[in-house]
């Protein structure tokens, strides 16, 4: 170019620079003076034919000479003029140019006009560019920092600015560091090291931003970042783009929160356990201590009343990112009634939740359990959400922050409101599980003895467990019934199922033993009834008033045994119930072979009878399945450790129950269980006296005569009289009603026991004699003069039998 002016090295992208641009220079009356090799590449004009002409005549094409000049005049008057022209070519074509105008002087004083121009195209793109640049710094809300090669901000636009509370010409030569916390600064300018190193882009990476000023307020950012490097590919330095996300991440966070708690809340049917879910789900997370106060009747597990405003709550759960010690607050458990002004009882009285976003101690509302919470512990927000279900109120949870700087709003109501409504679905299924656990478990207990008999031929111990969680209450079931002959029968059974169906079921199938035991029957015969019994019962069963079937007793397990002193003999049947497991005085372990039978309800099938003898001092075991039936639902290990814990002779025998409960059964089992403990007793021979007697008219008068000396011989004067009449009525009817051989029997035991058997399987009955009869009247009498007596079949024969009261020992109680 003929001239020369000194340039700023400027950008190739710059359609201005010096490589890129047309370049013309003009003295004050228009003449041209310079002409760049540019302006030739790109006008078609030589330089010796436009050199000291007008550039009105060269360049300006004839049509457009009014708009130029008008430009012209605004250039002269502003000293420098911008703007895009029509420039006639060098083949007489018309290309618009960009053009820049100043007025400059020369090292002599004098002045000239410099222009620069290029291609209208390229202008117009590069002033985009230049809009769109400036947009990012000066408008835009995504944040934008440019940074050198060593971290220091080079410029930062005015989101970034208003996120470090700084203008931005201040940020200038300071690091991140400078504004952020460590941890979080550290992280940043990792990740920008790495993009410096590897030039590839951060996008969109989301990291905590905590500022120096303000460390406690959380804000959340997601970064993205680039490498920059001028033309000839050397690094420059790294650009971030910054959104806050806070809010975003806020919500993001909640929906975490409330799938966590649709997870962790409502695990168990325990109406404590979801409270303590609720408040555990809460914290930290929404708040930094929360509270669960339930009405009254809802943490027993009633139902609640219609308007539950005014009334007492009790506090079920309370958790805190502070600890308890140090928390003047209402310990789980304790029943408090809240002021009618308080913000909790406003909370019940409209069903509705309430939030307070700013409290302090110059005016802390009603209902605050303690002003220490606001002043000592700096608590400074608070909500309350009612716990509603089935349109009844149950209580609240009240959410407290102290160590969160930021007071809870709307957002934070509505999640606590969701969480809320959710956990009050599963409170209210746990107190109506409660409520009908209660009462099954009620009915249970009333359905099974609450104290067995104490009878001579056994010492018992007994534990019945019901099932712990979903399962409820089962049919297991035990009992020691009393038989005559100083016998005496143990029973166990389960019946299939859990609930109130299967606890009544129970009660009926123990009735029915209990009837079964006072006929005498063989073990095998009261499960056969039981099993007819079981049948019938299936088939009375009808659906609800749905229409749907309830819940279905589908059969029943038994064993019955009947224990004899006198023989020491145990007669045993089971209905598909685990066998006994017997320990012999000597801490012998075993578990006899057994007829197992069919399980009750199945019909049709036999049961049999199976008998053992017993030495004094051996412990019969009798349990359900739930005892032995663990986690793992393996039978015989469980039999094993039951064998193992029933070995540790030398223990009492409630004891012993006990540890067999503790070593096989967790806190809460999975079934009901039922234990029976019998330890064996027998009778001394001198107590038992068995005579046979001919089927003779003298067989009454010597039954007579060796009673009496049997009770002399046991000291039992007081007795012969009535027990001569006893045994003279029952022999008599034997003689002459069954034949064959008699066989007469007197135990000395608890009672002075009689027993005539004979061969006839016909049993006497009362009846009501007319005056004119000349008998009949015998075991009337008998029954006058006995405290209880009844008859008892074999399989070949019966025997009749009657217990009288002993006499009392001076200065003592009727034995």
């Amino acid at each position: 170019m003929t001239g020369s002016v000194t340039l700023i090295s400027e950008s190739p992208e710059d359609p201005f620079s010096q490589g890129r641009a047309v370049s013309v220079v003009l003295d004050t009356h228009g003449l041209i003076t310079g002409w760049s090799e540019r302006a030739e590449e790109l006008l078609g004009h030589p330089a010796a034919e436009v050199l000291g002409r007008p550039a009105i005549d060269v360049l300006v094409p004839p049509a457009d000479r009014v708009t130029v000049l008008e430009a012209v005049a605004a250039c002269t008057r502003d000293r420098g003029w911008f703007g895009v022209v029509p420039v006639r070519a060098g083949d007489g074509g018309t290309v618009g140019f960009g053009v820049r105008a100043r007025l400059v002087t020369r090292g002599d004083g004098g002045t000239e006009w410099y222009l620069v121009g290029a291609p209208a195209a390229e202008v117009v793109q590069w002033e985009i560019d230049r809009s769109v640049m400036d947009g990012l710094f000066r408008a835009s809300p995504i944040g934008l920092s440019v940074h050198d090669t060593d971290l220091r901000i080079l410029r930062v636009n005015r989101a970034v600015a208003h996120i470090g509370g700084v203008r931005p010409h201040q940020a200038r030569g300071f690091r991140i560091g400078d504004f952020l916390v460590r941890e979080d600064a550290d992280l940043i300018e990792e990740r920008m090291r790495k993009v410096l190193e590897t030039g590839t882009p951060l996008i969109f990476t989301e990291q905590s931003c905590r500022l120096l000023s303000a460390p406690a307020v959380e804000r959340y950012v997601a970064v993205s970042a680039f490498r920059m490097q001028d033309a000839t590919g050397r690094v420059q330095g790294v650009t971030l783009m910054i959104e806050d996300v806070t809010a975003r991440y806020r919500a993001q966070r909640r929906l975490a929160l409330l799938s966590a708690a649709g997870t962790a809340i409502g695990t168990t049917l325990d109406v404590a356990t979801t409270a303590d879910e609720l408040a555990a789900a809460a914290v930290p997370g929404l708040a930094d201590c929360a509270s669960v106060d339930l009405l009254e009747q809802v943490s027993r597990g009633e139902e609640p009343v219609a308007d539950g405003s005014g009334g007492a709550v009790r506090r079920t759960a309370l958790h805190s990112v502070i600890p308890k010690a140090d928390l003047p607050m209402f310990p789980v458990g304790s029943l408090n009634v809240f002021p009618a002004d308080s913000v909790q009882a406003r909370c019940l009285e409209t069903r509705r939740p309430v939030l307070e976003p700013y409290i302090d101690g110059s005016h802390v509302p009603r209902g605050y359990e303690h002003m220490d919470l606001v002043g000592h512990n700096g608590m400074h927000s608070l909500m309350v959400v009612p716990l509603t279900a089935r349109g009844l109120v149950l209580g609240f949870m009240s959410l407290w922050r102290s160590r969160l700087p930021e007071p809870f709003e709307e957002d934070d109501l509505t999640l606590a409101g969701e969480l809320a409504s959710r956990a009050a679905v599963s409170i209210d299924n746990a107190r109506r599980f409660t409520q009908q656990r209660r009462t099954a478990v009620a009915l249970q207990r009333r359905l099974l003895p609450r104290e067995l008999p104490v009878h001579p031929a056994v010492v018992v111990a007994h534990r019945y467990m019901p099932a712990g969680g979903a399962a409820g209450v089962g049919g297991d079931w035990f009992d020691v019934i009393p038989l005559s002959g100083a016998r005496v029968a143990l029973v166990v059974g389960d019946v299939v199922g859990h609930g109130i169906n299967a606890a009544a079921t129970m009660g009926r199938l123990r009735t029915a033993v209990h009837t079964l035991a006072d006929l005498d029957l063989e073990p095998d015969e009261v499960l056969s009834h039981l099993d007819d019994l079981v049948t019938r019962l299936a088939g009375e069963q009808e659906t609800d008033q749905e229409g749907t079937p309830g819940e279905q007793v589908v059969g029943a397990t038994c064993l019955y045994a009947v224990y004899d002193p006198v023989s020491r003999q145990c007669c045993i049947a089971r209905a598909g119930h685990p066998p006994p497991v017997i320990v012999t005085p000597q801490g012998d372990v075993s578990v006899p072979e057994l007829p197992a039978g069919p399980p009750l309800g199945l019909g049709g099938l036999p049961f049999e009878t199976a008998e053992l003898a017993l030495a004094e001092g051996s412990v019969v075991a009798l349990y359900t399945d739930g005892l032995i039936d663990g986690s793992r639902h393996d039978m015989d290990a469980g039999l094993a450790r039951l064998c193992r814990s029933l070995g540790r002779t030398g223990r009492p025998l409630d004891g012993l129950a006990q540890d067999i409960v503790d070593a096989l059964l967790p806190a809460r089992p999975a079934d009901d269980v039922a234990l029976l403990l019998a330890r064996t007793k027998t009778l001394a021979p001198g107590l038992v006296a068995t005579w046979e007697l001919s089927a003779e008219a003298t067989a009454p008068s010597r039954a007579r005569r060796l009673t009496a000396d049997q009770l002399a011989a046991w000291g039992l004067e007081d007795l012969v009289f009535t027990t001569e009449l006893i045994v003279s009525e029952l022999v008599t009817n034997a003689y002459r009603y069954a034949g064959g051989p008699v066989t007469l029997r007197l135990i000395h035991h608890h009672r002075l026991i009689c027993e005539v058997t004979d061969p006839s399987s016909t049993s006497p009955h009362l009846r009501r004699a007319r005056t004119t009869d000349e008998g009949g009247r015998g075991l009337l009498l008998v029954a006058q003069l006995t405290e209880r007596w009844g008859t008892r079949h074999a399989r070949e024969g019966k025997t009749v039998w009657t217990e009288q009261l002993l006499p009392a020992p001076p200065g003592g109680a009727t034995r």
